[in-house]
């Protein structure tokens, strides 16, 4: 029996449309798949797959549907092979990918994370959410009249550069902390982000939380005060405290007015527990909203997090089923509450807040664990470590990390390529004994040497320790510059993260945010209830 079934596009588009359990994969190379992708595809490249399929698709029984390119691109089948060895169920190649998408007259959408910042102007345009341009912000901060400038970006994008002055508030941190920060109901507040979504999305949470101030989202954020000129700053570590217990009153207040008007739904610590002994039939989704250090310091075994403002940034990066169940959970309600209430104007059927958080659900402090993220699984395989490395004399290296840090640095001579395209370094392999494969984990570095022993059975395939960054740990010496064997965009390129982007990517960055709202109602798979 095959290993996984074919579909049309048309009929994965249909399928896209109903309230069923389904995925789609698509597993190009996240650059590929930013040229051109279908609105509601996961990009899942084959290259990561297995490190990337739990966590997106956690229930092994949903229809799974698979894509690439198309034409003479054989990744979706390949991808096929693997999810049915992990014990996938219903694994189903879209035919003729994303060509045949477009040869259907189906709708292309750009970038990645296109449908949750497309949300994030649906909301703009449906709320009029206030707004001012980078001179008045400036103008406003150099005046008279109190105000303060809010960046609701996660505390390491907040640090690489920000508008002076302005303090850290990620996500829905930003309603949780919000009466400490700003006391003074006369203060005017401008929410910042490095674009567009998350300004709107921050500024638009106060709102609903009834606050009394007058707030704005700073149109453009971070990119637009560039483009007009202004200053920015870099390195900033300001961090706020947690909310003293005045201001936890006023924000669980403000969180309980807002779930009462939004219909936010919530599930008690039995139920829960029930959920989970389903989850090999039905999707479940645990998503821990609370700050990074905090979930490492104890979250409930089988919860993943995912900051509020980031999980509604970018859900197609944390969960590729829409129509499962989604369990947020934070220690009090009220970052769980502000995050579900977004969720579920975003259309997602099931969305739930863990009654009481960790601290009042019953579920006490023993059951938590402080494992960290990304941990995977253990596998058998050859390795050895940097300094072995080093003293070997006769080896082809071949790097599968992001060609992004391979041009910041890598070993000496290392080759690079995705994971998917390794037949490609067949010339290169052939005249040396050892070849020793890194990457940026040694997980990954373990996953592209099992294919690279398929590939040159006759080999003998090492795998790195620690992977590039244990090379760089011990001290080695490195280089910069890239040596690639295939010609493939890994990466997309985000403006909004770089010091030194130009004006044109920039300016390009906002006009495909711009357009998301029409491409969203033209494809007809996405139901907005704002």
């Amino acid at each position: 029996m095959a290993a996984y079934l074919f579909a049309s596009p048309l009929e994965v588009h249909d399928a896209l449309k109903k309230r069923a359990e389904t995925a789609l994969l698509d597993v190009r190379e996240q650059g590929e798949f930013s040229r051109s992708h279908t609105l509601l595809a996961s990009c899942a490249p084959l290259s990561r797959l297995e490190c990337l399929v739990p966590d997106l698709v956690p229930c092994k029984k949903v229809t799974v549907f698979l894509m690439d390119g198309g034409q003479d691109d054989d990744r979706a089948e390949r991808a096929g092979q693997k999810l049915a060895s992990l014990g996938y169920e219903h694994v189903v190649v879209m035919t003729g990918g994303m060509a045949a998408w477009l040869e259907a007259g189906l709708v292309e959408a750009e970038g990645v994370g296109a449908l949750s910042k497309g949300f994030g102007e649906y909301v703009e345009k449906e709320c009029m959410t206030p707004r001012l341009e980078p001179q008045e912000v400036y103008a406003l901060l150099n005046s008279d009249v109190p105000s303060i400038v809010i960046d609701v970006r996660p505390q390491t994008e907040y640090a690489r550069m920000n508008i002076p002055g302005s303090i850290n508030l990620p996500g829905c941190e930003v309603t949780y902390r919000f009466a400490d920060a700003v006391p003074d109901p006369e203060t005017t507040v401008i929410i910042n982000c490095a674009g567009r979504t998350r300004s709107i999305i921050g500024t638009q949470t106060l709102i609903n939380a009834g606050i009394p101030n007058k707030v704005y989202a700073l149109k453009g954020g971070t990119m637009n005060w560039q483009l007009a000129g202004l200053t920015l700053e870099y390195g900033s570590k300001r961090r706020t405290a947690p909310p003293s217990p005045e201001a936890y009153d006023t924000a669980r207040a403000r969180a309980a007015s807002v779930a009462e008007r939004y219909a936010v739904r919530f599930v008690d610590a039995e139920t829960l527990k029930q959920w989970q002994s389903e989850a090999e039939e039905k999707t479940l989704y645990m998503f821990d909203v609370r700050l990074p250090d905090e979930y490492l310091s104890g979250h409930l075994p089988g919860s993943r997090n995912a900051q509020g403002g980031q999980l509604v940034q970018a859900t197609d990066e944390y969960a590729a089923v829409r129509n499962g169940r989604f369990v947020l959970i934070d220690d009090t309600e009220v970052r769980a509450i502000m995050t579900a209430h977004w969720l579920g104007q975003m259309g997602l059927p099931e969305v739930y807040v863990l009654k009481g958080g960790l601290g009042g659900s019953g579920l006490g402090s023993a059951g938590l664990v402080r494992t960290a993220q990304g941990a995977q699984p253990q596998r058998s395989y050859a390795s050895l470590s940097p300094l072995e490395l080093a003293a070997k004399k006769e080896a082809v290296i071949l790097d599968t990390g992001t060609s992004t840090l391979h041009k910041q640095r890598h070993i000496p001579g290392a080759l690079w390529c995705v994971r998917a395209k390794l037949d490609q370094a067949s010339a290169q392999v052939a005249e040396e004994p050892y070849v020793v494969v890194t990457s940026e984990t040694e997980y990954e570095a373990a996953l592209a040497a099992e294919d690279a022993r398929t590939l040159w059975p006759d080999k003998e395939i090492l795998v790195l320790q620690g992977g590039t960054p244990q090379w760089v740990n011990a001290g080695l010496p490195t280089e910069d510059g890239i040596n690639a064997l295939c010609p493939v965009e890994d990466v997309w390129y985000r403006p909004y993260t770089d010091v030194n982007a130009t004006p044109e990517a920039m300016k390009g960055y906002f006009d495909w945010e711009f357009g998301l709202v029409e491409c969203i109602e033209r494809d007809g798979c996405a139901r907005f209830h704002v």
